[in-house]
């Protein structure tokens, strides 16, 4: 009985440790992304020569800047509690710890190095890369994990008629079977 109050204590221990840790890092790396964000010159002060910093190493700053903004953000969103977890509900499908927030940062960043025109063709390539990365990451958001298919008609509920008239959503589906079972039996 004594050795169960001992592993508690140790399990406390070490989740105290983790989200110490977790709060640590996700502050310095918060930090040095504000820094390398809102102050790219300061650089210069690192630099042996250089009077002014160049686009790509300003472009290069702003989106390393974004990235540390991301994985401080994960480190926060994925500290461990003391209580026990719940168990997840049978519905909602596994995802990433990581997937929200890197997914939204390669967005953004897409976003803004797509409208970098100063430092050569290197920001449109890297909107190219995380824009793949953005949007993959937003299309598993919202479509990942078992498909939802309707009991009655069998019909897929991701699906939908609305611009195209897909005949296979699952509401075109429903109003079918409601019609034809509307009728009554066919003889």
């Amino acid at each position: 009985m004594n050795d169960d109050a001992d592993a508690d204590d140790d399990d406390v221990v070490k989740d105290a440790t983790l989200a110490s840790w977790s709060w640590a890092a996700a502050s310095l790396l918060g930090a040095w992304s504000s820094a390398l964000i809102f102050f790219p010159r300061a650089l210069l002060f690192a630099a042996e020569e250089g009077q002014t910093l160049t686009p790509l190493e300003g472009f290069l700053a702003l989106h390393f800047g974004i990235l540390l903004a991301a994985v401080s953000l994960a480190l926060i969103l994925n500290i461990p509690s003391a209580q026990p977890i719940p168990q997840r509900l049978q519905h909602t499908p596994p995802s990433h710890p990581l997937l929200v927030p890197l997914t939204s940062v390669a967005l953004l960043s897409a976003f803004l190095s797509y409208n970098t025109r100063t430092a050569g063709s290197l920001p449109f390539l890297f909107s190219l890369c995380t824009g793949t990365v953005g949007i993959w990451g937003l299309w598993a958001v919202i479509f990942a994990g078992p498909t939802r298919v309707s009991h009655k008609t069998g019909a897929d509920k991701h699906t939908s008629a609305f611009i195209f008239g897909n005949k296979a959503a699952a509401s075109v589906q429903k109003r079918y079977f409601q019609r034809k079972n509307a009728r009554g039996p066919q003889k």
